[in-house]
């Protein structure tokens, strides 16, 4: 991750304010990444701008308007640069009325600004001093966003086997994905893990988890086979991110349920999606990358308007560290097929979580869908898996809007608050956001 740091001013300003709010945003942005590069001190000429930029290829650029600078600097920056850029303008300071104008940042950054509009590009504008929280906030956000940007190019997400019939949703092509956010589709037939499975040794032991012993001992040993094929395969090809196919393969072709190993590998930090849902997988990626935590995956089956929650279940593959600590996480059968193992719980309370659907708008354009609220603390609601989340907006409000607007019938819930990095990842990525 390289971020660099463009402060341009021209030295008919007060240099002495100038300057000292240069040393003052060095120190927060060391602070917030400490590799990023800097230069000597402000950058006085379109020509120092181009010697500084020039050889660099950052994933970055945080240029600041420390004084007016007409137009020719970020011109310089664009013509040798390929990433996101923060306009960061600092403000006037107060002085008698009637006296000197100091910096005249702000006109720097209309200058700046329309030069990025030419050339098609907007930038994420920050405003104020570097002694400001918000200031820092946005900053910090903007490092993390571009850190996930660039992570998303090293990371292989897995298709194995395909959508079923009507869940088309989540189907995805690899020069799609890997135009948009630089990843890469790995493709493999659901029959060749389960061929896999069927020729590996069992684990020498079970996994530890209440409930087992009251399924089938075929069954336990199929799911260990499983277990085993799938976390192999997923270490062997330096994977990131699942989407499994589910249902019928793995009930008629395999005779086990594929959702307590989908469960274990969220819990171990791949996350999984069921349904080959492949834009799913990418949401709980993107979560996690945000929060260093595990997201729930599943369907909007319950909106209660009195307490404005909505509940998300799902039939057993949400990772077991969700699970609440009362009950802890629990073997169960499928509420369907009634073949086990799947995970049988109720998600933890939370006091923060986001919901997120990466998706596709009609016209084939990329969307996220950005919400919050918190996790309730209730029981499992259905068998499976599930979380009732209280909704910051009506919920029923937002049930409305997901169903006019045509979204998926699958969502993330993100254990933490991710919204606002999320919503700047998208920015960087040029995708639209529909945040309630």
């Amino acid at each position: 991750m390289k971020t660099l740091y463009i402060p341009i001013g021209v030295g008919t300003y007060h240099m002495e304010t100038a300057n000292a709010a240069v040393e003052q945003s060095i120190a927060l942005l060391k602070t917030i990444d400490p590799e990023i590069l800097c230069p000597e001190g402000l950058l006085l000429t379109s020509d120092a701008v181009a010697d500084f930029v020039a050889g660099q290829d950052p994933d970055l650029v945080i240029l600041q308007n420390v004084t007016f600078a007409n137009a020719a600097y970020m011109t310089e920056v664009l013509t040798r640069v390929q990433c996101p850029v923060v306009l960061w303008t600092l403000r006037e300071p107060q002085g008698p009325v009637g006296g000197r104008l100091r910096l005249n940042a702000l006109t720097g950054a209309f200058s700046a600004a329309h030069t990025l509009h030419q050339f098609q590009m907007e930038p994420i504008f920050v405003f104020g001093g570097p002694e400001e929280a918000e200031v820092c906030h946005k900053l910090t956000l903007a490092v993390r966003a571009a850190k996930v940007k660039k992570d998303l190019r090293a990371l292989k997400l897995a298709a194995i086997g395909h959508t079923p019939q009507g869940f088309g949703f989540g189907r995805a092509l690899d020069s799609e994905l890997a135009r948009t956010f630089g990843c890469t589709l790995v493709s493999i037939e659901a029959r060749e893990l389960i061929e896999m499975a069927q020729k590996s040794e069992p684990l020498e032991s079970p996994i530890p988890l209440p409930g087992m012993e009251q399924i089938p001992e075929q069954n336990q040993v199929d799911f260990r086979r499983l277990y085993r094929a799938y976390q192999t395969w997923v270490q062997e090809n330096g994977i990131g991110a699942v989407a499994s196919r589910c249902w019928p393969d793995f009930f008629v072709s395999y005779g086990t349920p594929v959702c307590s190993v989908l469960s274990l590998l969220n819990a171990e930090g791949v996350p999984s999606a069921c349904e080959c849902d492949i834009y799913g997988a990418l949401s709980m990626y993107l979560g996690q990358q945000f929060t260093g935590n595990a997201s729930f995956f599943g369907d909007p089956v319950a909106v209660d308007e009195e307490e404005n929650t909505l509940t998300f279940w799902h039939c057993g593959m949400a990772a077991c560290n969700l699970a609440r600590e009362d009950t802890g996480a629990a073997i169960g059968v499928h509420p369907n097929r009634k073949i086990g193992p799947t995970m049988e719980f109720g998600c933890k309370p939370a006091e923060q979580v986001t919901l997120l659907r990466v998706g596709r708008d009609a016209d084939g354009s990329f969307r996220f869908f950005i919400a919050e609220g918190e996790a309730l603390d209730r029981p499992k609601q259905y068998l499976g898996a599930s979380v009732v989340v209280r909704t910051r907006t009506s919920s029923m409000d937002m049930v409305r809007f997901l169903i006019q607007k045509g979204y998926e019938p699958h969502y993330v819930v993100i254990y933490g608050d991710a919204a606002d990095g999320l919503e700047m990842l998208a920015h960087m990525l040029g995708l639209k956001v529909d945040r309630l």
